[in-house]
């Protein structure tokens, strides 16, 4: 063999190297992308679960509060717009001076801690509920009260 057929089965050699290794890393892009959204799927199934399950815990507080479009203040002040409102400040409803004088901002921490045991948190509080002491089912419910806005739609929609 000559030394120019060497070199030139030595290249078709380096040229199959590189097709092979190209292949490959393209496989593991593919795969490293299909990973991101199969997660990124997964993840928005999961807080959709979280907000349905959520519902589902709300229909313990509906006797007392509304939320979403329409909701009206009854034995307890509607829910709209929680995440972020003062307590004691839903228009037209009858506060205690204890939760109008709580000093709360509600956010997602005052709220898990607040439904735990409502009495505990605002002492003096007109909320007559046990609480709710499951932190899955907290969570879950922080999860469908939070979403709405001030107008009872829901966020981003």
């Amino acid at each position: 063999m000559s030394t120019a057929s060497a070199l030139c089965d030595k290249g078709a050699g380096t040229v199959a190297l590189l097709r092979n290794h190209e292949e490959h890393t393209m496989k593991k892009l593919t795969l490293n992308a299909l990973l991101v959204i199969a997660t990124s799927a997964a993840a928005s199934s999961a807080l959709a679960q979280d907000v349905a399950a959520g519902k589902t815990s709300f229909n313990k507080c509906m006797a007392c509060h509304s939320i979403g479009e329409g909701a009206k203040n009854k034995v307890g002040p509607e829910l709209n717009g929680l995440d972020g409102r003062k307590s004691g400040t839903a228009e037209g409803y009858s506060y205690s001076d204890a939760n109008k004088n709580s000093g709360i901002t509600w956010n997602e921490a005052q709220f898990k801690e607040y439904i735990k045991d409502p009495k505990a948190k605002v002492p003096g509080t007109k909320m007559a509920f046990a609480g709710i002491k499951n932190e899955n089912e907290i969570n879950n419910l922080w999860a469908f009260v939070s979403q709405f806005d001030k107008d009872g739609k829901i966020k981003g929609q």
